[in-house]
């Protein structure tokens, strides 16, 4: 595994961080951005229409994917996201990218080589232009060294092969427009690794919190992962509140399904406090509430 620059299209380290210049975070060696593994962890609770609502108030209009096959459709995907893009076949670009590949120490069939770069946490997103017939990258065997490295599944615009034995693989959720018994390779070449990449709609960048469920998938920018979770956690509150509060027979709907009053929300601050400890969010996030509510 190598952390250089692989083909021409990858992003350097340098160039990496000026693309995402909005992370203040942590990053990798390479560069890309390191969200934290509890904001993944809570990323789980987020649906997709939170996170889609964030990013769309934020102007990332750019950031959701539907018309998805899913392996394991009942399941969640979250992870960051390193990406691939994928082009039909031209044999002299294709020798090109072999030889650079193996001056970098690359090893086998280039399909390999963005499972070699793959850590914990890791999404492989890979833009294979939505090919089925002969646009498989992967099958069992290679799924179960994605899973190996990454301990998650993968995002393709495109097709995977032995479906029966990826469903048996039960964390590795795949996200793909089908599947097809044939073999890529002979016809594609990578073309890059860690660079920017177009998923249907949307724009991906190397670092992206990737959010996959039933509606779709989300590709959330790094800099807005937290605020993406901390809205979808007072979200969740303020449901369990109002739900709570119907349920005893406090207020009357037409109270709870609009504009809080005044009232009502200094109610939800007393409620916050009391229940605390039984709340499934992070304790912070109550006091973060608290303080910087502007009622």
């Amino acid at each position: 595994m190598t952390t250089q620059k692989v083909t021409p299209l990858s992003l350097s380290k340098q160039a990496l961080i000026e693309y995402t210049r909005s992370w203040q975070g942590e990053r990798f060696a390479d560069g890309r951005p390191r969200v934290p593994d509890d904001i993944l962890e809570r990323m789980k609770r987020v649906t997709i229409t939170q996170a889609w609502g964030v990013m769309r108030g934020e102007a990332y209009h750019h950031q959701y994917e539907g018309d998805w096959q899913c392996t394991h459709p009942r399941q969640v995907l979250v992870g960051r996201a390193l990406t691939a893009a994928y082009m039909p076949r031209r044999p002299a670009i294709r020798r090109l990218m072999e030889k650079k590949g193996a001056e970098n120490g690359c090893v086998g069939d280039q399909i390999s080589w963005p499972i070699d770069r793959l850590v914990a946490g890791d999404v492989y997103v890979a833009d294979m232009y939505r090919k089925i017939n002969e646009g498989p990258i992967i099958g069992d065997n290679l799924a179960t060294a994605i899973y190996a490295n990454s301990g998650n599944g993968v995002v393709f615009d495109g097709s995977v092969r032995d479906l029966e034995g990826l469903e048996q693989m039960p964390d590795f959720t795949c996200f793909v427009r089908g599947w097809h018994p044939s073999y890529a390779s002979p016809t594609i070449m990578l073309m890059g690794i860690n660079c920017p990449i177009r998923i249907g709609q949307a724009t991906v960048m190397p670092g992206d919190v990737v959010l996959g469920k039933r509606e779709g998938v989300v590709f959330i920018p790094p800099h807005l992962a937290e605020q993406v979770v901390t809205t979808s956690e007072i979200i969740r509150l303020r449901d369990d509140f109002g739900k709570t509060r119907l349920r005893e027979g406090t207020y009357k709907p037409g109270q709870i399904d609009t504009r809080w009053t005044d009232t009502i929300e200094q109610d939800f601050a007393q409620w916050l406090q009391d229940h605390s400890d039984e709340l499934p969010v992070p304790p912070q996030t109550i006091q973060d509430y608290l303080q910087n509510r502007t009622w």
